[in-house]
């Protein structure tokens, strides 16, 4: 069956499932610590989806359509038994890339064996090679030296590109972009740049925070000549730049400042069971009450397709004091994943 779309002409090709809600890092932009503190109630076991039932919303996911499934969280590798999620996942018929976006600080212990398990590739977000300026943004004590072990780890193991992913926070980060670039050149990793993005209600975002794509952009081409590369798919949501000296590329996720609205074939499976059609969704479809009510395949695949169908989630596009208004409180990144 091919893909269905949305009111916007939109296919569904992807499937973002968050596999817990729990982190074992505090960065400001999407758990801060004064919020997610040691009396956060997080969600219970029973309240999570188990990966049977994880693994039967993205078959019948694929079978509308779905050709790509990333795991996120909160921090997927502080998931029990995550490998075996990662083996049922890769056998469902039509998924053509399986991948993983994890902070890197324990990727070194699971890199091979989710290798071994059917995973394709990882991206890990990294913030700063800095250690000071690393546990500012992510709030631990935890060494950089972690993440940069992960990603060499993830190597070794054949989960290849490897994508590394910077959130750009100005007066915190942004002073790291060329080191960040001098160090990932020449190396295979893909290093991208993300825009402080408004997502959730609790991470303080201000626009003066936003360091524009093309501002980095312009940075790093006055050190190293770039050029741009043409998107490998459609719904891609990063702009390419190749370095003119071959010693690599880097991405620009620039959410804020140039929405990519319009190509997004997106939709988050939460932890607990909820399916969100927007990063910056107010509420969910509640899949998990249909699951354990005894609802048949047809009715579940009947119920996706209502609900991909009737998207029209474009708030990027939308971004400013209408658009932050007229919804209610948005749902925290660490809930559906970034």
């Amino acid at each position: 069956m091919g893909s269905i779309a949305d009111l916007l002409a939109r296919p569904l090709c992807d499937l973002r499932i968050s596999v817990t809600d729990r982190c074992n890092l505090r960065c400001g932009y999407c758990m801060p610590r004064e919020v997610f503190g040691t009396d956060f109630a997080f969600l219970e076991r029973s309240e999570l989806l188990s990966f049977e039932e994880i693994e039967r919303i993205a078959r019948l996911a694929a079978g509308e359509g779905v050709r790509r499934i990333r795991l996120t969280g909160g921090e997927p590798l502080l998931r029990r038994g995550l490998p075996r999620l990662v083996a049922m996942l890769a056998r469902i018929e039509g998924i053509e890339d399986l991948a993983l976006t994890t902070n890197g600080t324990l990727l070194s212990a699971h890199a091979r064996e989710l290798a071994e398990a059917g995973l394709h590739r990882v991206t890990v977000s990294l913030d700063a090679l800095e250690q000071d300026v690393f546990s500012a943004m992510s709030d631990t004590r935890l060494p950089v030296g972690r993440v940069l072990a992960g990603i060499d780890a993830a190597h070794a193991a054949g989960l290849r590109p490897v994508k590394v992913n910077m959130v750009v926070r100005r007066g915190v980060n942004d002073h790291c972009i060329l080191e960040m670039a001098e160090h990932f050149r020449g190396r295979p990793e893909v290093l991208r740049f993300i825009e402080y993005m408004d997502v959730g209600e609790s991470n303080g975002w201000r626009l003066e925070q936003v360091v524009p794509a093309s501002e980095i952009l312009a940075a790093i081409a006055a050190r190293w000549p770039l050029r741009e590369l043409p998107a490998t798919r459609h719904g891609e949501v990063a702009s390419r730049w190749a370095y003119s000296d071959g010693a690599g590329e880097i991405g620009l996720i620039h959410s804020v400042t140039q929405p990519f609205c319009s190509g997004c074939t997106r939709a988050r499976l939460s932890a607990d069971g909820r399916l969100y059609t927007c990063l910056f969704a107010s509420s969910g479809h509640d899949l998990r009450a249909l699951l354990r009510a005894g609802a048949s395949d047809a009715q579940l695949a009947a119920h996706l397709r209502e609900i991909w169908i009737g998207r029209a989630d474009r708030y990027s596009a939308l971004r400013g004091a209408t658009a932050r208004t007229s919804r209610g409180a948005r749902v925290e990144m660490s809930y559906i994943g970034g």
